[in-house]
């Protein structure tokens, strides 16, 4: 095995595993070769673990974290626990054992002989020989042999004797250049070709991998898994199949490797961390004196990781029943102390577990050297107080307990300080009990509401997404920064593909880390929601608050190759170069989407956008007209282009630019436009000349015009009213009420045509125009409902 400079200890390990002993100098990077050094600035405890800097939980990418990633910090360099805060801490303690436990991804090592620069990487591959070796030996040759044959890709096995191994590597090396993959490409490539061009069919990813494992064929197995788990890394019995078809083809190294990965992308899973847990010990050497706290480092990560998850009993059971095995019953009392403070499912079994192994074994073995003493001292001077109580009289010396650990000499105060230390050690955990006991039943309902707690691709009803947010809304109220953490994390297993839940936990953390903010929206937008616009934007503007312009720019460029044609996205890409004064690349982007619109409605909306920000931010009001002009020429039936082109004349002196504004609307009624939007522009032609007109001749003109547009709408309006079709009554009956229609025409009045689509704020004022009924000898007959009269 890999020698990685794990010693045990000759002290009793209490509480956690102590961070400045020999035993945790690497943490059992022998099993995880790129493992950090744990804890670096902060000491185990009996119930808890002070966590470090908040830089052990960064992203591989982030700023924080380019820094030596892998080796030991020094400790000038290293914050201070107590200027973390809380919620800092709570996500490191969550993520110190998942999010860092990888700081890069080490491809896979070569095929024996690998090269020996430094004298640490030949000593991992000596150990990855040596492992191997174990591994091999303990097959059959027969077998061996069988399964090559069968498998076709894997390497020549060794000699009865163990010799010459070098030689049949290097050909198996040459050999592995020759495809000798089952004759049945043709299938794979169809099936993952589906995959690639629609990602989003989970049932095609599913046919996928059932076929490569079928097959049996490594290469095609490795592309398959990994393409899938960019996408799906929740997944966790798909990493499990992956980890056992590895082994299976006798990659011990890979199928850790793939563990390791599964393990970073979804840390909380429990049944994942089992099953590396017994793939560590099924692969481990049973004769090397290290191997066992390499197999402990490898619990103390799981815990770390997912020991605070409601439903994180299995994992603490079986890391008690590891450590009963080694006879190691102080470390088995620390690891109750540790899961009798958390809530989980099964708290009560824990608590009635613990005191069974507290009455079954000598207080001497399962505490440890200091707690022994401690309590020892305490009893003793209980019994001092109440013997002096009694007689009144000191006791003699030799009556006094001894303060160090030996045993007493008369058996029966022996017997008696075992069951008060026993009595002691149980009603101490009593009180963290009965606190934890009320946590439990705060959280029940809530944990009995979640009927899915893995990830699927199907939608989740209603009431689960509801429960996750009153549990989620309970706990930021109620629960510790820690507990707040773990239960985002396990609710975005189940809810990964609901970016409300994602933009929760980046607001809640947003005020405590920079860099816990960028893990969030990185993972949620590269990773589960890659086409989702709103996450994407929110990501954007965070990058923009920081001061990372280049960042932001490319998060909205690439969302934009992702998903082409969201005029949001373009949008925001012209307003953030607009904000930094980038005004030519603004107008570039703008055109280029009028360039490439699909329809002339879109090239229209893009036109109007750009018409405004030469206008209104780079104050050239010939641009935007000619910008505006040219638009119409192309999309001549839309409304709000002659709108905006009115609203831009509009802004200069009226009196001075009466002649432009009337072409504008002799343009607009002179289109082909709906009859209904030139009723419209005809009114405000009206309303203009009556407010700011200098020829009564033109406003009279407009009038006429106005009756006339008004008297073409009417069977338009009246069939949108009454809901039928006039050209399917018979010509009789149409006639009939044409006829009608032409008496009653003077008395009608046009309500809804000042009620339109088209309310712009500058004309509103004069919605009422309409209701207006001018006679050719009465025109200003209500002249006093606009203008009150004269002073007498």
């Amino acid at each position: 095995m890999e020698d990685t400079g794990l010693r045990l200890s000759n002290d009793t390990i209490t509480g956690m595993l102590d961070t400045e002993s020999p035993v945790m100098e690497s943490n059992g990077d022998a099993f995880l070769p790129d493992l950090p050094v744990l804890g670096q600035a902060a000491d185990w405890s009996m119930d808890q673990v002070a966590p470090g800097s908040i830089t052990n939980i960064l992203p591989e990418d982030s700023d924080a974290s380019q820094d030596a990633p892998g080796q030991q910090q020094e400790p000038d360099q290293q914050m201070n626990a107590t200027e973390l805060g809380s919620v800092e801490k709570a996500v490191e303690q969550f993520q110190l054992a998942s999010a860092q436990l990888f700081q890069e991804e080490q491809p896979p090592p070569p095929p024996p002989p690998p090269p020996q620069p430094t004298e640490e990487a030949e000593h991992k591959t000596e150990s990855l020989e040596s492992l191997q070796a174990n591994q091999e030996m303990s097959v059959e040759p027969e077998a061996a042999v069988q399964d090559a044959s069968q498998d076709g890709t894997e390497a020549a096995q060794e000699t009865g004797d163990g010799m010459e191994l070098e030689e049949p590597a290097k050909e198996t090396t040459e050999e592995s250049a020759v495809p000798t993959e089952p004759p049945q490409p043709s299938e794979f490539e169809k099936l993952f070709k589906g995959c690639q061009e629609n990602p989003e069919d989970f049932n095609g990813w599913v046919y996928l991998l059932q076929y490569v494992e079928q097959e049996n064929v490594l290469e095609p197995v490795r592309q398959a898994f990994d393409v899938f788990f960019q996408r799906y890394p929740y997944c966790y019995g798909y990493w499990k199949k992956y980890a056992d078809i590895e082994k299976k083809h006798g990659n011990i190294q890979d199928a850790e490797e793939v563990y390791r990965k599964g393990l970073q992308a979804i840390p909380l899973s429990v049944d994942l961390w089992l099953h590396y847990l017994t793939f560590i010990k099924e692969n481990s050497d049973t004769t090397d004196p290290e191997t066992e706290g390499r197999i402990r480092a490898a619990y103390e990560h799981a815990v770390r990781a997912a020991g605070t998850d409601f439903r994180s009993d299995r994992l603490w059971e079986t890391f008690i029943n590891w450590e009963t095995e080694q006879q190691k019953l102080a470390n088995v009392t620390a690891i109750y102390d540790r899961i009798l403070g958390i809530p989980t499912q099964l708290y009560s079994q824990h608590f009635q577990r613990f005191k069974d192994h507290v009455q079954t074994n000598n207080p001497k073995h399962f505490l440890s050297e200091e707690e022994f003493v401690q309590l020892r001292l305490e009893l003793s001077k209980a019994s001092l107080m109440a013997m002096v109580t009694e007689d009144a009289e000191p006791p003699a010396a030799d009556d006094e307990l001894p303060p160090g650990t030996e045993e007493l000499t008369d058996p029966a105060k022996r017997v008696t300080e075992i069951e008060n230390m026993r009595h002691k050690v149980i009603e101490a955990r009593q009180e963290v009990f009965n606190h934890n006991e009320h946590e439990v039943s705060k959280r029940w309902a809530f944990e009995e509401g979640i009927k899915r707690p893995y990830f699927h691709v199907k939608a989740l009803e209603k009431t689960q997404l509801n429960n996750w947010k009153e549990y989620l809304d309970f706990e930021i109220e109620n629960g510790t920064p820690e507990r707040v953490v773990v239960l985002f994390e396990r609710c975005l297993i189940a809810c990964a593909l609901y970016e409300e839940f994602w933009t929760k936990y980046a607001k809640y953390i947003e005020g405590y880390s920079t860099d816990g903010v960028r893990h969030v929206y990185k993972k949620a937008c590269t990773i589960h929601l890659p086409k989702k616009p709103a996450i994407h934007l929110l990501w954007a503007a965070f990058e923009e608050q920081q001061g990372n312009v280049e960042e932001a720019r490319g998060i909205l460029k690439s969302l934009e190759e992702s998903v082409p044609g969201l005029a949001m996205v373009r949008l925001r890409r012209v307003s953030l170069e607009r904000r930094h004064g980038n005004m030519d690349e603004a107008e570039a982007l703008l055109r280029e989407a009028m360039e490439s619109g699909k329809n002339a409605t879109e090239t229209s909306f893009y036109a109007v956008k750009l018409a405004r920000q030469q206008m209104k931010v780079q104050k050239c009001l010939s641009k935007a007209r000619k910008v505006l002009l040219e638009a119409i020429e192309k999309d001549q039936t839309n409304p709000k282009l002659y709108l905006n082109l009115l609203e831009l004349e509009y802004s200069g002196d009226v009196t001075q630019n009466e002649a432009e504004i009337l072409a504008c609307f002799d343009r607009a009624l002179q289109s082909p436009m709906a009859i209904e939007s030139r009723l419209l522009f005809c009114q405000r032609k009206v309303e203009f000349l009556e407010d700011f007109g200098s020829d009564i001749n033109v406003l009279v003109a407009a009038y006429n015009e106005q009756q006339k547009l008004q008297k073409e709408s009417e069977p338009t309006k009246r069939k949108a009213e009454n809901g039928y079709d006039s050209s399917q009554e018979p010509d009789a009956k149409r006639q009939r009420v044409d006829d009608e229609s032409s008496a009653a025409a003077s008395a009608l009045t046009d309500t809804q045509a000042a009620n339109s689509a088209y309310n712009y704020n500058w004309y509103q004022p004069y919605g009422n125009w309409g209701q207006n009924s001018w006679g050719q000898y009465n025109q200003y007959a209500q002249y006093n409902q606009y203008y009150p009269p004269p002073p007498t």
